[in-house]
């Protein structure tokens, strides 16, 4: 008979709600490197399911034109769904894409995982299993914490939703290319891959 020990053991946690501390959650995310995850303001501990090939490549070329134009330009740092950071309320994000202009650029700590810092630019692009509802409201948490624009890429709908500081969110349908308007300035990002039929 074989021990209970060798055997893998799956916890089925979507009726409960996980409250984690902030030293928990990094011991959580070095622990555990394959799993995308992300704590609320509350210390609620978020698992996010692996998106298909499809909104992977997308969120590659999303990132990619991002960090071609940073290249150029060197007015910031560009990093990708893999990297995090704390807002100031708490909350532990890790958007799409994620754009830090100067000089807060330069000074950002080393060896911190996931600093406290509010971006200046965020991309969230909606994957099949996403709720839409869930991801406006994060995007107007990353615009309630001082991100001057972010952009929230709904392919399934044919939309964009464009957050920015002080004004009402505004929504363009199945548009070819995006401004980086004066946050990214001279930025002007190519969506044909995003919605092509």
């Amino acid at each position: 008979m074989q021990s209970l020990a060798a055997k893998p053991f799956l916890l089925d946690i979507h009726s409960i709600t996980l409250r984690v501390t902030h030293e928990e959650f990094e011991m959580l995310c070095q622990d555990n490197p394959e799993l995308r995850l992300e704590l609320t303001a509350n210390g609620e501990l978020i698992t996010m399911v692996p998106v298909a090939l499809e909104s992977s490549e997308q969120n590659g070329d999303l990132f990619g034109e991002v960090w071609a134009w940073n290249r150029q330009t060197r007015l910031g740092r560009a990093f990708d769904s893999s990297g995090g950071f704390t807002l100031p309320n708490g909350a532990v994000k890790s958007p799409d894409v994620t754009w830090i202009g100067k000089p807060t650029a330069d000074e950002l700590p080393r060896g911190v995982t996931f600093p406290e810092l509010v971006p200046d630019f965020v991309i969230e692009l909606r994957s099949q299993s996403d709720s839409l509802k869930t991801l406006r409201e994060k995007m107007e948490e990353y615009r309630a914490n001082g991100v001057r624009l972010g952009w929230l890429i709904n392919p399934q709908q044919q939309q964009v939703e464009i957050y920015r500081l002080g004004r009402d969110v505004e929504i363009l349908e199945s548009p070819a290319t995006l401004s980086g308007e004066d946050v990214l300035p001279g930025l002007a990002m190519d969506l044909s891959s995003i919605f092509e039929s």
